[in-house]
């Protein structure tokens, strides 16, 4: 006799007796048999990334953690109704990604790196580019641009005042302006865009530019060194932004920003070309 389990959801779920239960083998062959259907069928392709995209939300969403172990093929395959097949192919798809690692012998082990140890290994690779390549600052910079001209976006489209965080970092560049505080002006400079980014309240975007944000300070650095621009000019360019986005000018603020960056990727190349003049 079959009894039948209720579960959160209200969905019955047979559950059989012990003398019912299959022996392994017979089930293993009942479950090559669901696998050559599937393939004949063509939908054995959906049901093994199914199982795999199923098994990375719960990876992504924290659900399962670096380090956990994963059931057992088996017990995978009978929470997705499935093969053993099937979630081996499932299995292969999260490795490939890099989420997961499997031993001969032992259960797969969720492996995946945090998003931010990896954007870090990144920020180095580039500045190590860059030591060979010094297109790669200019290629940082249209990354820069693209990242910031969507945060004014996301913070004007939100109608709200402006973050405390991005207002003191313009009062710092001002002050430092006045003193002629150079390096104090390069620090704010960095903050004010990092508080925007911020600011948008998206983690992702965060994360990419915290990473980078080294980079980006160096960039700061050495494009404020160019004895064409001065810092009165560097603040007038973020007091204009800032008065956009308070104005909630959309349109005046992102094209504000592209023309910031876009003067700070050329101050770059006059800063590189000197360099190499003086090398020469």
């Amino acid at each position: 006799m079959t009894r039948v389990i209720w579960t959160a959801d209200t969905e019955a779920r047979p559950v059989k007796a012990p003398h019912q239960i299959e022996p392994a083998e017979k089930r293993a062959m009942r479950n090559e048999a669901i696998d050559m259907s599937d393939r004949s069928s063509g939908t054995r392709d959906k049901r093994h990334l199914a199982v795999s995209s199923a098994i990375e939300d719960r990876i992504l969403a924290g659900a399962l953690k670096i380090g956990d172990k994963l059931p057992s093929e088996s017990a995978i395959a009978q929470e997705f109704s499935v093969s053993t097949r099937t979630v081996r192919e499932a299995l292969q798809t999260l490795e490939t990604k890099g989420l997961i690692l499997r031993r001969h012998g032992e259960r797969t082990t969720v492996v995946r790196e945090d998003v931010d140890e990896f954007l870090g290994t990144l920020a180095v690779t580039v500045r190590q580019r860059f030591a060979s390549d010094s297109d790669y600052f200019e290629q940082l910079m249209t990354a820069r641009r693209m990242i910031e001209t969507e945060v004014l976006g996301i913070l004007i489209d939100r109608r709200s005042p402006i973050p405390e965080t991005v207002t003191k970092a313009l009062d710092a560049m001002r002050q430092a302006r006045d003193d002629g505080d150079f390096a104090g002006f390069v620090d704010a400079d960095a903050s004010f865009h990092l508080a925007l980014v911020h600011s948008a309240r998206n983690s992702i975007l965060s994360l990419i530019y915290d990473n980078f944000a080294a980079l980006i300070n160096e960039v700061i650095q050495v494009t404020s060194r160019v004895p064409t621009k001065s810092l009165e000019a560097a603040y007038a360019e973020h007091e204009a932004i800032y008065n956009m986005i308070r104005d909630f000018r959309e349109a005046a603020a992102k094209e504000l920003m592209r023309a910031q960056i876009d003067n700070s990727a050329a101050y770059l190349r006059v800063a590189i070309e000197n360099s190499r003049d003086r090398d020469a």
